[in-house]
């Protein structure tokens, strides 16, 4: 199975956080996965961090990808796919993320209930 990252998901798993979910911290860990991160996830980190308003390590995407997580570009398909998304969520980030999700045909490790109205896979 194929898995994207949200943001919190990504960070939580990178600290070993008990708020990541129990099943998206088993599937997270299934090495017959495939875990994603997407470019979206690494651009909210970095606006957040310069913003500071979120503290993230400096070596958080070393650490990820040396882990076994998988890069994620943001590709114009995928930019071109938000245009179609219903606005059940505004957060820009998380749209491009769905799109992500849908169009690679990952499930997208997330918690935000607002995701659960789009055809996507959630696990958490």
């Amino acid at each position: 199975m194929k898995l994207l990252l949200d943001t919190h998901a990504a960070l939580w798993f990178l600290g070993g956080d008990r708020r990541l979910g129990e099943d998206a911290a088993r599937q997270l860990t299934d090495d017959t996965n495939v875990v994603l991160l997407s470019a979206a996830v690494v651009w909210e980190v970095a606006l957040k961090r310069a913003l500071g308003k979120l503290e993230v390590p400096e070596e958080y995407l070393a650490l990820l990808l040396g882990a076994g997580v998988r890069p994620l570009a943001m590709s114009v398909d995928h930019a071109a796919a938000v245009e179609h998304l219903p606005a059940h969520h505004r957060d820009p980030f998380d749209r491009m993320l769905v799109a992500q999700a849908t169009l690679e045909g990952a499930a997208l490790v997330s918690r935000d209930d607002a995701l659960r109205p789009y055809d996507v896979t959630l696990v958490w």
